[in-house]
């Protein structure tokens, strides 16, 4: 077996804040949406770059509060761009991590955290 690619996914409860988070202050692209008729629960893919996510207002197929770490290279340019979209519910900053890294930590409005690590250049 090759194992080709991971994708999570992340419990969502409002398919219109998770848009407002991920792809208007994030930047992600909404690839496809999901719905088995109308008024049922979303199931959408988003992506960034080779970063894709599936988000989900299923009940069953996960649960909120998870925690991503995503590898990363300019990490300063990513958070140079979000401070040109501001979010209004949060101001993220970069920090210096003990495993020689600079992360960045954010938190969803459903309380999925992704951390984004860019380690340092030995």
């Amino acid at each position: 077996m090759k194992i080709e690619k991971t994708i999570p996914l992340l419990r969502i409860f409002d398919v219109n804040k998770a848009r407002e988070f991920y792809i208007d202050w994030l930047g992600f692209q909404e690839d496809w949406v999901h719905q088995f008729e109308e008024n049922t629960p979303y199931y959408i893919q988003i992506s960034r770059g080779e970063l894709t996510f599936h988000l989900t207002e299923h009940y069953g197929d996960c649960t909120p509060g998870g925690k991503v770490f995503i590898d990363c290279s300019d990490l300063e340019s990513f958070f140079n761009e979000l401070q040109t979209r501001p979010y209004k519910y949060y101001r993220p900053s970069i920090e210096e991590a003990f495993w020689a890294a600079s992360i960045m930590s954010l938190t969803d409005p459903f309380g999925n955290r992704l951390l984004f690590n860019e380690y340092k250049k030995a």
